[in-house]
């Protein structure tokens, strides 16, 4: 029965993805045929439904719609140019400044709005006209720009690891928020090397120096941007509050912060609330629909097999994470991450749970992996975004991008490998 119903569920599920079936309904569509053949069409229909309903029941799940609308409202607030500022100061004096600007604020916009498309938009549509008037090739410029904005996914908060939170059974969102700090640092960090050394190769410029006063200024204009994090992920590790709170707090900080630099207003408030409503019906619909796909494996013992064939290859930890890495490493080319997270979780958590990997440890390692797909062929939002606001085709950025490919992957390996990366912080706060 394990048997059919795999083939069975993934068959149905590839082809209606094949002749562009959107992913939530071709989940829905094998799922609820992979049904038929265990149930009666009554009880398969029935059961799906009641199952979609339970699994969209959560007070957790209530922080992505709140997440998504400030992540919005601080995209159109004017808090993106200020940290823009900020970052310009950190990094003005390396080679490929600019570059480097476009790095650090992506992960300081990133991880505000926890989005890697919000902020590829917000700080590439800013820095990328900057740097062709400094005469930046605007292929280079977009590779900066494309390479970087996941990182916001890892540096919390992110609405993604509340979804993997809630997949793995309820693993602490505060320890998984502060386990994404240093990979998604790394990230960066790894982005800005190879931006370093290409810059130098070309003798791109640096900035002019900037005096401590206009420094100051810039830091004291920035610090209400940079305290949402603070605030947020302070009183979600100190128990203040719980994540969805968090989620809540953020969306009244960011607005009143708007209002207070004078860029908000309130005509825009229906636009906003309209497009956080279909970027979170989408999700939803996505969540609800992987829970039916989980009751089909759990029903059948689809991740048993699995699990059974992947260790039957070996019992060796290292070569089952690197083959899970490279599986993921391919599904991110093709498949979203949230839909990737509520399919594989189930599937991957309890091999790795066999040789006591943390699953906070894995959960960091699944989202980095999926997030390279993000600025991937062929189906990469970040990497269209970016590309779209340099104004270059696809075809022509994707070279440029195959250094940043290879530096990130190594950071990967290093997340993957070295499980105090992710756990350290953590750790250290007790969680």
């Amino acid at each position: 029965m394990t048997l059919t119903a795999g083939i069975l569920l993934l068959s149905i599920f590839f082809i209606l993805l094949f002749i562009g079936v959107p992913i939530a309904i071709s989940i829905a569509g094998a799922s609820i045929a992979t049904m038929l053949i265990l149930f009666p069409f009554d009880v398969a229909v029935f059961t799906s439904a009641q199952k979609m309903v339970t699994g969209l029941d959560s007070f957790a799940l209530l922080a992505i719609p709140f997440f998504i609308l400030s992540g919005i409202i601080m995209n159109n607030g004017g808090i993106a140019l200020r940290l823009i500022n900020v970052a310009k100061l950190l990094s003005g004096r390396l080679p490929g400044s600019l570059a480097h600007t476009n790095v650090m604020g992506n992960m300081l916009f990133g991880s505000i709005s926890g989005s890697s498309v919000a902020a590829a938009a917000a700080i590439g549509g800013v820095m990328s006209p900057i740097q062709k008037k400094e005469g930046y090739d605007q292929t280079y410029s977009a590779a900066v720009n494309i390479a970087s904005a996941p990182t916001g996914l890892l540096i919390p908060p992110s609405g993604l690891l509340i979804i993997y939170s809630l997949v793995s059974g309820g693993t602490s969102v505060a320890a998984l928020f502060m386990a994404g700090y240093v990979p998604g640092i790394l990230w960066g960090i790894a982005t800005m090397m190879v931006a370093y050394v290409i810059a130098k190769k070309k003798k791109y410029s640096v900035s002019q120096r900037i005096t401590v006063k206009d420094g100051l200024k810039v830091i004291w204009e920035a610090i209400p941007s940079l305290l949402l994090i603070v605030i947020v992920l302070g009183g979600i590790i100190a128990g203040i509050f719980t994540a969805t709170e968090g989620a809540a707090i953020a969306v009244a900080y960011s607005l009143v912060l708007s209002m207070i630099y004078r860029t908000f207003k309130w005509k825009q408030l229906p636009n906003m609330l309209l497009e956080t409503v279909g970027m979170t019906a989408v999700i939803m619909l996505l969540i609800g629909t992987s829970t039916i796909l989980s009751l089909v494996m759990s029903f059948t013992g689809i991740p048993e097999a699995i699990s059974q064939g992947l260790l039957s290859l070996t019992d060796n930890p290292i070569i089952i994470l690197l083959i899970m890495n490279v599986i993921l490493l391919i599904i991110g080319t093709f498949m979203d991450i949230t839909p990737a997270v509520l399919i594989f979780t189930p599937i991957f958590l309890p091999i790795v749970s066999s040789f006591g990997m943390d699953p906070v440890h894995f959960g960091i390692m699944m989202a980095f992996n999926l997030c390279i797909g993000n600025i991937t062929p062929p189906v990469g939002s970040a990497l269209f975004v970016g590309a779209s606001v340099a104004k270059v085709k696809i075809e022509h950025v994707v070279k440029p991008l195959l250094p940043f490919y290879a530096v990130i992957i190594l950071v990967l390996m290093i997340v993957t490998f070295i499980p105090q990366v992710s756990l350290a912080l953590p750790k250290l706060f007790g969680l």
